[in-house]
Formats: C-alpha cells, sequence, structure tokens
C-alpha cells in the first residue's frame, strides 16, 4: 500500500468516483468504473509484485489496453466522456512512453502530470454518471400536457 498522503487521496477518488459510477451509472459508466478498478488494482499488485523497471513496463501495458478498451467502448456506446477518458488515458500510456523511451529518471514534473492525468480520468467517470443519472431522472418524470394557450 502506498504511503503518500497524495496517492492515498488519489486512491480514495479512485474508489469514491468508481463507486458513484457503479451505484448511479447507466452500463457505460458502470463497465468504464470496473476497467478504471481493475487497471488502478493490477498497477497497486504489479508495483508490489514485481521490480520497479517491470512494474513500470506493466504499467504502460495496462495504461495501454485501457485506452484500447475505453476506444471499443466509446465505439459501442457513443458517449463523450468515454472518448475523453480514451485520450486521458491514451496521455497516461504517452507519458509513460517518454519517460522510457527517454531513460529519464521519474522527478517531480512525472509525478505532477500523472496525479492530474489520473485526476481527469476520475472527472470523466464522475460526469458520465452525473449525464446518465440526470437522463434517468428526466426520462421518469411525467411529461407535462401541452396544449395551446
Amino acid at each position: 500500500m502506498p504511503v503518500s498522503p497524495i496517492v492515498q487521496t488519489l486512491l480514495l477518488l479512485v474508489l469514491a468516483g468508481c463507486g458513484l459510477g457503479l451505484w448511479k451509472g447507466g452500463p457505460p459508466e458502470r463497465i468504464g468504473a470496473l476497467v478504471i478498478l481493475v487497471n488502478s488494482a493490477l498497477t497497486l499488485v504489479g508495483a508490489q509484485l514485481f521490480a520497479d523497471d517491470v512494474a513500470y513496463l506493466s504499467g504502460l501495458v495496462l495504461d495501454g489496453l485501457t485506452a484500447v478498451g475505453f476506444l471499443i467502448m466509446t465505439l459501442i456506446y457513443g458517449r463523450l466522456w468515454l472518448g475523453a477518458a480514451m485520450l486521458v488515458y491514451a496521455g497516461q500510456f504517452a507519458l509513460r512512453s517518454f519517460y522510457l523511451v527517454t531513460d529519464r529518471p521519474h522527478d517531480r514534473l512525472h509525478a505532477i502530470i500523472n496525479n492530474v492525468n489520473f485526476m481527469a480520468i476520475i472527472l470523466c467517470i464522475v460526469i458520465g454518471t452525473a449525464v446518465a443519472w440526470r437522463r434517468r431522472v428526466v426520462s421518469r418524470r411525467p411529461r407535462a400536457a401541452t396544449t395551446p394557450a
């Protein structure tokens, strides 16, 4: 388990955002929340089981697979938030790729971009859930009779 308070706060926000998606979201929001939870869990497990280089490479593969998963879901469901999440995961993949290819040590800039990027992913799932929840509430309201005055 990470000991950094920032990482622990991010993990709590992941659980809260994905929990909201699972609770109040429609099918795409629930699938997206599960994908994000699985990605986060596998990243944490990989960081504990593997050496730093292997864990970083496994995180790169996970981010790429997650971006492809969100691409497929975007094509199926056509939701704007899915496209945004896909692009943010692609950005996460690009960040990891850049640091891997250039062999740069993980510095403060990497941590900041990584954390902001991950917050954007959680924001995507929360916004998508809020839109789906609002649509559901509005569609359940009885329609007022529209008679010309």
